[in-house]
């Protein structure tokens, strides 16, 4: 599958989500994912959280991926946010993130995990993508281009 709507959800869309800090940020988008997937918003929050605690998830260029394994899901689900003001996520290029893809997965199904972590990035490495995303106006236009993730590794 070449887009990621089977990850991201219309609803987990977040065009503007206005946050003073990451750990906000992180709440919030559990939040909005737990209403989008049906899932416990706590459980997510604290996942991620454990996640960043170790490491943050900053991949340079204004995007970050926070993500963790989350007890009684089937199947890897996201969220995406652009936010406002971008926050540090700790990216190698000390860039804070505006773009950001919050990823839970089964913990028992870890290749699934990593496979829908670098189906993100790979989406998220063209700067074009990335441009598009920024200019993107409201939900509509953010789903769109998630649904039409399209690049060929090649590029």
């Amino acid at each position: 599958m070449n887009d990621l709507t089977d990850l991201v959800a219309a609803n987990a869309i977040m065009p503007r989500l206005l946050a003073t800090s990451r750990r906000q940020a992180l709440q919030l988008m559990a939040d909005t994912l737990a209403k989008s997937a049906g899932i416990d918003a706590r459980a997510a929050f604290d996942t991620v959280l454990i996640r960043e605690r170790l490491n943050g998830t900053g991949l340079g260029e204004g995007v970050a991926t926070p993500h963790g394994p989350l007890a009684g899901l089937t199947r890897p689900i996201a969220a995406f946010a652009r936010l406002d003001p971008p926050q540090d996520f700790e990216a190698m290029d000390n860039r804070p993130a505006d773009l950001v893809f919050m990823l839970l997965s089964p913990p028992d199904k870890s290749a699934d995990h990593l496979k829908a972590l670098s189906r993100i990035s790979r989406f998220l490495k063209h700067a074009d993508v990335r441009a598009a995303l920024r200019a993107a106006r409201g939900a509509d236009e953010l789903y769109a281009l998630i649904a039409g993730a399209v690049h060929s590794d090649a590029a």
